[in-house]
């Protein structure tokens, strides 16, 4: 770690010279970035984006990208500090930095990078843009994303006392509600044991937290109030590289709704909300997750093992609204409402805007949206996942308080809910959810402590029979299962003993015809094969 003084602050980045670190072909694999490219042709065309790093604090302060390493051409990049700005390199505004080299390699390096074809890069030295863009609330730097892999801390690596925090929070998420950039912010790395808690910028509510699976990530929950952070994980050593592995597939989404892939509607598909739902939703659960309803993400994984692919698929199934809207009255039961339509895909999404009554007479309201979760196999087994997401508002301390419930529409019982106090985010997730018809309820509170009555969200879904695993032929045996959900793995045995299994040995899976397909030789020893999920 190198440490970065700033107004009694530090801003602290990984400097890891010594490693070649672009994104692996098996971190591409991992995060759904392999299969997204053998299905669609998304690179990050036509989107800009700013890449903020921590710098030493010299006259001439280290962020700076050198094209070269990142394979990209100079012209797509404007450096700036409180030097100046330009669009040529090397410069007098600021000097090269290696570990904002390594961001770049994995965010949009043209050798391994998630988005390669991003249109511009607002490369900022870090002291700069929070002081003098974000603070100072200058108007729209014009990128939708925003990569930050760097922390605020104190010197010897502790975390701000909780007044300098929460400011630096409301300060981002001023900047996000009003400009709509969408901050991706690594969790930290630890530290000492009893500092291994989330840190600034990545604990604002509007953005998204990022930490390191695989990695010594921090973890939640935040200082302030126990709010669930971080939001996601991707696979990294350290969270200074899963963050641009984020802001790569988050660009790729705002790139995938632009153009229209999720419908006519590109300003509710490209919205922070929508494309951060969509995230969080797609994520691949490690099999130590967990959550409950009170804390809807996990502390360690967020939502899980970002995989751009599912997300990609949920997007894709395009915008729909809620089948109904009814009110109660405060802190009301709010079983299943009569209705007899349905929400005709069972992975999308929604943008819209919840209100309940804040005075004369104060109410609870609902949105309710109706799904027929069933397909040709009566016993099939179904995951079920949904990610609710709204902003902190403008010039707020408080947010509104929004829950997600799921309800099983034949007897009116509660299959499970997410109903935090504190976070911005809803998270459900059944790994095993029987056939039928269910009502997936959007509530808001109501009452003269709202901050609004209005709340703007959005809405993730999928509901996903359990992928199975098809073996056809005799000499050679084809193993085939869907695409989508992606985090799943084949392995094999030569009995059923536990702990026999193993996934060593296999050729690459080829995509065939929306599958994954893999070939085994009769000679293999394995002779049992079935599908995990990945760890």
């Amino acid at each position: 770690m190198r440490f970065f003084v700033r107004r009694g602050w530090c801003w602290v980045a990984a400097i890891i010279l010594s490693q070649a670190l672009v994104v692996s072909a098996q971190y591409r694999d991992r995060i759904g970035a392999t299969t997204l490219s053998a299905v669609t042709n998304l690179n990050g065309a036509g989107i800009q984006m700013a890449q903020i790093e921590a710098s030493d604090g010299a006259s001439l302060p280290a962020f700076e990208v050198n094209p070269v390493a990142a394979g990209q051409a100079t012209n797509i990049f404007t450096y700036i500090s409180s030097v100046g700005s330009t669009n040529a390199f090397p410069n007098l505004v600021g000097n090269e930095s290696g570990h904002a080299d390594n961001v770049a390699k994995i965010c949009f390096g043209i050798s391994a990078g998630i988005a390669t074809n991003v249109d511009h890069v607002l490369n900022y030295d870090a002291d700069y843009f929070f002081n003098s863009i974000v603070v100072s609330n200058t108007p729209d730097i014009h990128a939708v994303v925003a990569n930050q892999s760097f922390i605020f801390c104190n010197a010897d690596y502790s975390h701000l006392d909780l007044a300098a925090e929460e400011s630096a929070d409301s300060e981002y998420d001023n900047y996000s509600a009003q400009y709509r950039t969408l901050f991706i912010s690594g969790a930290g790395n630890g530290g000492p044991t009893n500092q291994a808690i989330v840190f600034p910028p990545a604990t604002c509510y509007n953005g998204i937290g990022v930490g390191a699976f695989g990695g010594g990530s921090s973890g939640g929950p935040t200082l302030d109030n126990g709010r669930c952070k971080p939001d996601i994980v991707a696979p990294a050593s350290e969270t200074s590289f899963s963050t641009p592995q984020v802001a790569g597939a988050a660009v790729l989404l705002m790139q995938a709704a632009l153009r229209g892939d999720a419908g006519a509607d590109t300003n509710s598909a490209s919205d922070l909300r929508t494309v951060k739902a969509l995230l969080l939703n797609g994520a691949v659960k490690p099999v130590d997750w967990t959550n409950s309803s009170l804390s809807p993400l996990d502390l360690r994984y967020g939502a899980g093992v970002l995989n751009v692919f599912n997300s990609y698929e949920q997007l894709a199934g395009g915008k729909h609204d809620s089948m109904a809207t009814n009110t109660v009255s405060l802190n009301a039961a709010h079983p299943p409402i009569s209705s007899s339509g349905a929400i005709s895909t069972l992975m999308g999404w929604n943008f819209a805007t919840n209100s309940s009554g804040k005075n004369g007479p104060p109410n609870d309201c609902l949105h309710h949206y109706f799904f027929n979760v069933t397909n040709a196999d009566s016993s099939a087994s179904f995951m079920a996942t949904a990610t609710l997401v709204w902003n902190r508002q403008r010039n707020q301390s408080a947010i509104n308080n929004l829950n997600l419930f799921l309800y099983n529409c034949a007897n009116s019982n509660l299959v499970t809910c997410s109903t935090s106090l504190v976070d911005n985010v809803e998270h459900i997730y059944v790994p095993q959810l029987s056939p039928g018809r269910y009502d997936l309820q959007v509530w808001k509170a109501g009452g003269a402590s709202i901050v609004s009555a209005a709340e703007p969200y959005a809405l993730a879904w999928q509901f996903v029979p359990q992928p199975v695993l098809s073996i056809q032929g005799m000499t050679s045996a084809a193993l085939a299962w869907p695409l989508y959900p992606a985090g799943f793995q084949v392995v094999a045995g030569t009995n059923l003993v536990a702990g026999s299994w193993r996934t060593n040995g296999f050729p690459a899976a080829v995509i065939t015809n929306g599958q994954n397909r893999l070939w085994v030789n009769a000679t293999n020893s394995a002779r049992f094969f079935r599908l995990e999920q990945l760890p």
